[in-house]
């Protein structure tokens, strides 16, 4: 979102709320890399990586869904080391804010994740995403194996001939993954109006329901 917006909302927390959600703290990032899973300890799960404009609105449509074990908001795609949501958000940096997505591939795979992908972007704009404007607001694909993205690549073609149009998300190989802070973690669940606020205002359900109908946020897969 735009950072003087998204600053508004965040300096609206009471003291007492910026202590609960880490704000007045600012916890250090963690990297995870590109070719382990982000629980190394559980070898059964898997992860992806899409960028979708701001990362709040990307974690609901995945934690809905069965399978899915975690969502994480992070910063990815650029070069920097240790970046933090106010050199992130003021561009110039190469990362997009991003969601990281823990799941359990016997339960919900790559292909339908992508499918989720999707429904909640615009994959006509450019370097922004609804009301957010800038190159880390761009929407991509991270791919972390081949297998990604053979269904990355095969995905963006079905949507190329479904819109036969240009799509302007990007497909390219997963690297380091910031964590953002922790009060940026299951932002619409701590503060559910500010969210819903934010959203509304952004203009982000009603872009998807004018491209996507009834597909827009996606299925859930039960």
């Amino acid at each position: 979102m735009p950072l003087l917006l998204r600053s508004l909302l965040l300096r609206s927390l009471p003291l007492a709320g910026l202590l609960a959600a880490g704000l007045a703290f600012p916890t250090a990032h963690a990297a995870d890399s590109p070719e382990a899973p982000a629980d190394s300890a559980a070898e059964d799960l898997a992860t992806a990586i899409f960028a979708g404009g701001c990362f709040w609105c990307m974690e609901p449509p995945y934690d809905r869904q069965p399978g899915v074990t975690a969502t994480t908001s992070g910063y990815t795609g650029g070069e920097r080391e240790n970046p933090d949501y106010e050199t992130v958000s003021g561009g110039g940096t190469g990362h997009a804010e991003a969601v990281r997505i823990t799941y359990d591939p016997d339960e919900i795979g790559y292909a339908e994740l992508l499918e989720i992908f999707w429904r909640n972007v615009d994959p006509f704009a450019e370097d922004r995403q609804f009301c957010d404007t800038g190159a880390q607001y761009r929407s991509a694909i991270f791919y972390r194996n081949d297998r990604q993205r053979e269904l990355a690549e095969a995905s963006l073609a079905e949507m190329q001939e479904r819109f036969d149009r240009a799509i302007a998300t990007e497909i390219a190989p997963a690297g380091t993954f910031w964590e953002a802070e922790d009060y940026h973690q299951n932002y619409y669940e701590k503060n559910p109006l500010r969210y819903k606020f934010y959203r509304f205002r952004c203009g982000r359900d009603d872009r998807l329901e004018e491209i996507w109908g009834d597909e827009a946020g996606g299925p859930t897969f039960d």
